[in-house]
Parts: C-alpha cells; sequence; structure tokens
C-alpha cells in the first residue's frame, strides 16, 4: 500500500516540526510550506492526501487559503484541518463554513492525532487490519482443512514483548516531554507578541503610569511559576513512567487554567490602555477647542453616513458592504474625485463567558457588575485583512480600477477612542441590557468622502 502524505502548512518553524515528527511516526510522508501562498503554488503540481493549515501567517490567512483551495475544482476534495491555536465554537463554525474538516490545536496531545487521522482517512479503519484466526487451504487431493490456531508463545518470547512495550512506553514518555516544552515555548512567544501589540504608541508627554493592580500581576506571576515548576520537572526527569506520564498531564491541566487565567488578565490591560487613550484623546480635543481649532476641522466631506455593526460580525461586510457601494455608485456617478474615508469604531460590551469556550452578550436581565469582560475581544482577535471579506477588498479595488484612481479608499480602525452615545453610570441598579444598548450604538463603521483640493 502506498504511503499517505501530508501537507502541513505553518509560518512557525516549531510548529512545522512538532506536528511533522507526530505524522511520521504513523508512516506518513510530510511536506512542509512557511506560507498559503507556497501552499497554494506547491499544489499546482502536487496532490497530498490531507493538508493541516495554520490560522495566523504573513499575507494570505489560513482561512482565505483554505477558501481559494476549496474554489479551485482540481483541489476542492483535498481534506483540510485547521492547525492552529485558535479556539471557540464561534470560530470552528467559521472553518467548517469555508471547507474545513475540523480544528486541531496546537497544544494536541497524540491521542488526539490519532482520531484526527482517522477522520481523514490517513489510517486504515482498525478493521480492515484483523485477519481471520483460522483461514481454508486447498489440499493436492482437493479436500479443504482448515489451519491449526497459532500455539501460544513461549515464555522468552513473553519476557522480549514485556521489553518493548516498556521500551515503547519511554520513547512515548520522551516524545511527550519535547512536545510539551515545544508548546511552551510556542505559547510564551505568542503572549508576548499580543502584549507587546497591544501597547499604545508612546505620547509626547505620557502620563505617570497607573500602579499595578492585583488582578493584572497576579495571574501573570501563577502562570510564570507554573511554567518553571514544569520545566524543572522535565528537565529532572530523564525517563519518564506511566506514574510520571500522569503526573505531567495534571501540570498540563493545571498550566491550561493559568493561561485562560492569562488571557482574561490581557483583556483587562487592553480594555485599562484604551479607556486612557480615550481619556487623552478628550484631553487634546478640549484644548484644541478652547485653542480656536474645532475638533475634526478638515474632516467634514461631501457625504457621511455610519452603518451599526453587530457584535460578532466582521465590521466590513454584510450591511456595511451594501452602505458602501451604494455609496461608490453615488459618487462615481457624480464624478467626484478625492479619498472616501471609512473608520471602524469599536463598541465595549458586557460579555459572558471566557477565553476557552468565548465570549456572548450577557442577558439583559444581569447586572452589570456580573460581566466576565467588558470589552470588544471578538474585534481585537481580528487582524487587519480578517476585518474584511474577500467582497469588501475587491469593490474597493474594482472603485479604484474603474475611475483610474480619481476615487480612492482609505480604511481606518479608531477603536473606543469616538464613543456617539455615552455609557451609562456604573451603578448598582444597572443592568448589562442598558450597557450593551450603548456599545451597540457605539459599535459602527462611518463613510465619509473628502473631495480632493480644487475640486
Amino acid at each position: 500500500m502506498a504511503r499517505k502524505r501530508a501537507l502541513v502548512v505553518d509560518d512557525s518553524k516549531s510548529a512545522r516540526v512538532i506536528l511533522s515528527r507526530m505524522l511520521e511516526k504513523y508512516d506518513i510522508e510530510v511536506d512542509m510550506a512557511e506560507s498559503a501562498e507556497q501552499a497554494i503554488e506547491y499544489l499546482k503540481h502536487d496532490r497530498p492526501d490531507a493538508i493541516f493549515m495554520d490560522h495566523l501567517m504573513p499575507g494570505m490567512d489560513g482561512l482565505q487559503a483554505v477558501q481559494a483551495i476549496k474554489g479551485n475544482p482540481q483541489t476542492a476534495m483535498i481534506p483540510i484541518m485547521m492547525y492552529t491555536s485558535q479556539e471557540g465554537e464561534l470560530y470552528v463554525g467559521q472553518a467548517r463554513a469555508l471547507g474545513a474538516m475540523g480544528v486541531l490545536p496546537k497544544q494536541v496531545r497524540p491521542v488526539d492525532v490519532s482520531k484526527v487521522l482517522y477522520e481523514l482517512h490517513l489510517l486504515p479503519d482498525r478493521r480492515d487490519m484483523t485477519e481471520a484466526v483460522l483461514a481454508p487451504v486447498e489440499l493436492e487431493g482437493g479436500a479443504p482443512v482448515e489451519r491449526t490456531p497459532v500455539a501460544a508463545p513461549a515464555a522468552g518470547a513473553t519476557t522480549d514483548w514485556g521489553r518493548r512495550v516498556e521500551t515503547a512506553v519511554k520513547n512515548q514518555g520522551v516524545d511527550v516531554r519535547r512536545f510539551i516544552v515545544a508548546s511552551l515555548d510556542s505559547f510564551a512567544s505568542r503572549i508576548v507578541s499580543d502584549v507587546r501589540n497591544s501597547m499604545p504608541a508612546p505620547a509626547l508627554e505620557p502620563p505617570p503610569p497607573p500602579a499595578p493592580s492585583r488582578n493584572t500581576v497576579w495571574p501573570w506571576a501563577a502562570g510564570l511559576a507554573a511554567a518553571c515548576l514544569l520545566a524543572a520537572s522535565f528537565a529532572a526527569s530523564w525517563f519518564v513512567t506511566r506514574e510520571d506520564l500522569a503526573k505531567s498531564r495534571a501540570e498540563v491541566a493545571g498550566l491550561t487554567s493559568a493561561n485562560a487565567e492569562l488571557q482574561r488578565a490581557r483583556l483587562d490591560l487592553s480594555t485599562s490602555v484604551k479607556d486612557l487613550t480615550a481619556a487623552l484623546t478628550a484631553a487634546s480635543t478640549s484644548i484644541g477647542a478652547a485653542a480656536g481649532a474645532p475638533a475634526g476641522a478638515g474632516s467634514s466631506g461631501l457625504a457621511a453616513r455610519a452603518e451599526p455593526v453587530p457584535y460578532g460580525e466582521i465590521p466590513f461586510d454584510r450591511g456595511r458592504l451594501d452602505a458602501l457601494r451604494d455609496l461608490l455608485e453615488k459618487l462615481e456617478a457624480q464624478g467626484f474625485h478625492g479619498v472616501v474615508k471609512i473608520t471602524s469604531l469599536s463598541g465595549q460590551f458586557c460579555l459572558s463567558g471566557n477565553a476557552t469556550d468565548g465570549y456572548a452578550l450577557g442577558a439583559a436581565s444581569l447586572p452589570a457588575s456580573k460581566c466576565d469582560v467588558v470589552g470588544n475581544p471578538f474585534e481585537e482577535s481580528l487582524s487587519g485583512q480578517q476585518r474584511q471579506s474577500l467582497a469588501f477588498a475587491n469593490l474597493i479595488a474594482g472603485v479604484r480600477q474603474r475611475t483610474g484612481g480619481a476615487i480612492t479608499v482609505a480604511i481606518e480602525d479608531a477603536g473606543t477612542t469616538h464613543p456617539t452615545v455615552p455609557y451609562p453610570a456604573r451603578v448598582e441598579a444597572l443592568t448589562a441590557g442598558e450597557w450593551n444598548r450603548a456599545a451597540a450604538a457605539n459599535n459602527r463603521v462611518e463613510f465619509a468622502a473628502e473631495p480632493a483640493s480644487g475640486q
């Protein structure tokens, strides 16, 4: 039987190596690609039996790559499994809607890999591998007889099998230890990158840093302590027994809990930073108004409108796509020359849930003080390319091409700096429904057309 072949697509070298080693243990040939563009070029001349696709990559991301592969009749039948740290029912549903079979988390266990390989038909069904104990044979006289069952193995053979099983368990333990250490390195790199990206740009006169709160410091310290303890335990144990494996699994479960606390702390930190940015912007606007320079001077255009964005939808799609199409058609008919500015503003919603299972709008009667998170983690998780649909991007490129560059479109993410509706005071009687009505009004996309100078 020919060996199965899989394509692993990930911009992280360590992630590619970890998954490829797991697949090679099942006698599967592995080809690797560093980007979605390289994977699509690979598929022009090769046809793997399955594809493992990362989500967040420079250039084309994983979901866009899945859409392109499934849109090509020559590659549409290749099964695709997302290999990513993204979690939650919303992401899994989005991946399956585009054609992926499911999601394989990067913090994966060897038993999870086996299940996925059976789903992708990269491993034969166990029922097809069994053989009959008795099989008929033909003698020279033509009378069929049955083979006798194989005799029980000798005592020496049993001892040899015992040694093989013990060696296999030790090797598996070493592989598990290497996998967990590599996963910790990858997880730490992503946390550092997320925190750096969430920090605001330095101001000319930065305010004094706020005193660190207990809620943001202790979860980081707890996560760091858990990681250090886990690394020390693996360095001390050179060989892993079955009891050591069970203890390691318990430590990994504790690390997962610390991970959830770290995610919650990161969201709290991001909300605090955005509130501080909004306060600085408001102060700057007040100073400009007092000096005789009205806020927003020069930003009024030929046409302006705003469209709401329901929580959980990407900003540049659906109703916002129709609004932009209508505005561009009118401007093009008028012979407009200039820039159409599209600004995305985020509302701060009262949410229930957690970073592992995802967040949803809190019940209308829920006290606002009981919200698990006040913010917009869905939009914060989107990269620049993920904030707009393919149809939205094609519309922007098309109008520029049709008008010869007379009409251009500029996209800006303003975050939470310009709320249209003020949020209610946080009193004891405040409910999630009252708070989310203000958040829904502030979660919007604004369109404004500014003519070129001299028009």
